[in-house]
């Protein structure tokens, strides 16, 4: 089964340019249905106040109020958005990182920059071929 180009997308990252190259590398990849949010208590907002639930989040781990690691606790303890595909975005490759991400419940990793090829891999890998 190929992956469902209509998937509703959340992105997370306080910074503006990381959320309009995001945008763009999925528009590409044929999704349209993304959202996006400068902060993690306004992802999780968004997540929890919805009929139809985000099948994918895709979130810059060194965020300010709410960083994206404790975006990813928030989903993976509520019943309801725990089973939501969560990727992990960061600058930092740590070892540290890492294992605190994959203890949270992480789905996937991507370290910056991104590429439109890594991208299309790491969705590949979750959610099914293109």
């Amino acid at each position: 089964m190929s992956v469902d180009r209509n998937l509703r997308i959340l992105l997370a990252d306080d910074q503006e340019t990381f959320l309009e190259i995001m945008r763009a590398m999925l528009r590409q990849l044929g999704f349209r249905n993304v959202d996006s949010f400068k902060d993690g208590i306004k992802a999780i907002a968004a997540m929890s106040d919805t009929a139809d639930p985000y099948g994918l989040v895709i979130s810059d781990w060194n965020m300010q109020p709410m960083t994206g690691l404790q975006l990813l606790q928030k989903v993976r303890a509520e019943p309801s958005l725990a089973p939501t595909p969560f990727i992990m975005v960061t600058g930092e490759a740590s070892k540290d990182r890492v294992v605190a991400a994959l203890g949270a419940g992480v789905t996937g990793y991507i370290v910056k920059p991104i590429s439109p090829d890594t991208l299309k891999k790491k969705l590949a890998s979750l959610l099914g071929p293109f």
